[in-house]
């Protein structure tokens, strides 16, 4: 099929990234130029989402909003679970209204959480039910990461998907630590009761966002999902599989990132000040950390990748319980730092994996007679979805973590180490998975191959 360029209403038909002469000639730039702008949105939905870890360590007495610390670790458990839910939907809006078109609905909706906490957030007296319902609004936030993901991987060939995704990610991932180094700045320079100072920031920056996403990007025709794409994508065993695993990758990263400071405050006494000083750190290492997992897994495999930093992340909590059995706050930091830096390699590796089984089960049905165009189509189809689900189950292991955190503080001991257990002991399940599932010597077929292309590519 000819690719037909945009003309009105920024549709591109025809889009083929695999045919290397378009690809050279024209895909890159309009590849390129789409992935900036995903990322630039993507970037100010995690700092949205990531809002009220930087809230809640202003929220005290001293400005009336003396919450407990239960109370806290719920205001930033339930926008982490809105975003999780809407995750799945916000991979569909995609496929149903374009790339583009849902870019700029999904940017300037962000106005209305930060708008709502800056109304609120320095009123004396403001009752927990209020910030929770603004909380839960402030979800949207984290569910571009999907919409985003979904777009971005209909642009790239499968040769440079790793890469792609793990820009666009890391990119958006890097919300977490600039909001945070934000909240930083404020409390260092105003002091921690003008918590308003750091939403305010946001509205001018998601305004030039959504007139840039409308004015830069461009819907594909690829990216529409044919009937039953979830359907075929929540049948097949590897969906499931590399959910599970992304719980265990992205689920860290971001309960991590929400919980930190909290935990700092729980764990050691810390000032807001003292918190805000370190909790930056790690999302910033991790997010920078994401693109390289996905290179990583472009050479090595996305199983292989991820295997070895499931292992470091249980070395990094047995660090965690090691510093807090010792009440070492340097030891303790170090070892959060080095969980975020492993869950952002093996975010890219784990979602490398989604386009190379699919397109695997692609190579496969050619083998056996399949017609390559069309198989490689489902497979980039079935990815999409997979990438929505995936995504979505993922986030949900950053509302576990933030419950486990809640809950082995509220314990007799006031003592993080329950949480710090069961994380062991998930990631030990998920090394298993990568063993059994993905790794095992005598399967009989590769389900992590060299990036899969239609057999009239010429590229090794």
């Amino acid at each position: 099929m000819t690719t037909r360029l945009p003309a009105s209403g920024r549709w591109i038909e025809g889009w083929d990234p695999e045919n290397e002469e378009f690809w050279e000639s024209t895909g890159k730039k309009i590849a390129r130029r789409n992935l900036v702008m995903s990322i630039l949105s993507e970037h100010i939905g995690f700092s949205v989402w990531s809002l009220w870890s930087v809230l809640v360590l202003f929220m005290s007495p001293k400005i009336g909003l003396g919450f407990a610390p239960d109370e806290k670790f719920l205001l930033v458990v339930t926008p982490t679970l809105v975003g999780a839910v809407l995750r799945l939907p916000y991979s569909y809006a995609v496929t149903r209204f374009g790339g583009r078109n849902w870019t700029v609905f999904s940017s300037a909706v962000l106005l209305v959480p930060t708008s709502l906490a800056l109304v609120f957030v320095q009123r004396p007296g403001t009752p927990l039910w209020v910030f929770l319902l603004i909380g839960a609004v402030t979800g949207v936030g984290g569910a571009n990461f999907a919409s985003s993901m979904t777009n971005i991987t209909i642009f790239y060939p499968q040769r440079h998907q790793g890469w792609a995704l793990g820009v666009n990610a890391g990119g958006g991932n890097l919300g977490v630590a600039v909001i945070q180094l934000l909240g930083l700045l404020v409390i260092a320079t105003a002091g921690d009761t003008h918590p308003a100072y750091v939403i305010a920031a946001y509205l001018p920056l998601i305004v030039l966002v959504t007139l840039l996403a409308a004015l830069k990007m461009d819907n594909v025709d690829a990216v529409r999902a044919e009937p039953g794409a979830l359907r075929e994508a929540a049948a097949s065993r590897h969906t499931w599989w590399i959910s599970i695993l992304y719980i265990g990758t992205f689920g860290s990263f971001i309960g991590y990132g929400f919980a930190f400071g909290l935990v700092l405050q729980n764990e050691f006494g810390s000032t807001p000040l003292e918190a805000a000083s370190v909790t930056f750190l790690g999302p910033l290492l991790g997010s920078l950390a994401r693109p390289v997992g996905g290179r990583m897994a472009d050479r090595w495999g996305g199983p292989r990748v991820t295997l070895w930093n499931f292992l470091g992340l249980a070395l990094g909590a047995v660090v965690l319980l090691i510093a807090s059995r010792v009440a070492s706050f340097g030891l303790f930091v170090v070892g959060f730092t080095a969980l975020f830096v492993l869950s952002g390699i093996g975010n890219g590796s784990a979602y490398k994996m989604i386009p190379a089984v699919f397109a695997q089960e692609a190579e496969k049905a050619i083998t056996s007679g399949a017609d390559a165009p069309p198989a490689f189509a489902r497979a980039r189809r079935v990815s999409g979805a997979v990438i929505g689900i995936a995504g979505a189950v993922g986030a949900l292991g950053g509302v576990a973590i933030n419950l486990a955190f809640r809950t082995a503080y509220q314990g007799a001991d006031g003592s993080g180490e329950p949480a710090f257990l069961c994380f062991l002991a998930f990631y030990a399940l998920c090394m298993l998975i990568l063993l059994r599932v993905y790794l095992r010597r005598d399967r009989t077929e590769r389900t992590d191959p060299r990036p899969a292309r239609p057999r009239t590519s010429h590229v090794r």
